[in-house]
């Protein structure tokens, strides 16, 4: 299990226009990395869009957002388009880069068991390491979690 000051698991996944992504394109850089289950679900659109109301802020603070679903790159695309989201997607369909960060399990949905994506975010230092943790997501209040 990932934890805070841990370095970052090595991965690779495509963004949503298909570019491969690794742990490397994050070296220097501050980096929100934001593990959600589904495009364009209330929740996950909540978060997503919390995040681009507050972009400018986010950007000020020295972050470069990533969101990360097991969702289609051309799922992405649509999702970015359809709510103007300033910042990348990555595709994850193999759930490799969601199990490597914890992100990959059994979860509580309505009263029942399932696996899944589980929603959390990792703030990571420009040394990649995990600076803090977020594991209970205010969907509609996301960026003063990451800011506060």
């Amino acid at each position: 299990m990932l934890k805070e000051g841990d370095r970052i698991p090595e991965f690779e996944v495509t963004d949503q226009d298909g570019n491969t992504v690794t742990e490397k394109n994050f070296e220097g850089r501050r980096i929100v990395l934001y593990f959600y289950p589904k495009d364009s679900t209330p929740g996950c659109t909540a978060e997503a869009c919390n995040l681009r109301d507050n972009f400018d802020a986010l950007k000020e603070a020295g972050y470069e957002i990533y969101g990360v679903s097991k969702d289609s790159q051309a799922s992405h695309q649509k999702f970015i388009g359809k709510y103007s989201l300033p910042f990348t997607l990555l595709s994850d369909p193999s759930t490799q880069m969601l199990q490597a960060f914890g992100a990959w399990g059994e979860k509580k949905m309505y009263g029942k068991v399932t696996v899944g994506t589980i929603r959390k975010t990792f703030i990571i230092a420009a040394d990649g390491t995990v600076e803090r943790i977020i594991g209970k997501v205010d969907t509609k209040n996301h960026t003063s979690q990451i800011l506060g």
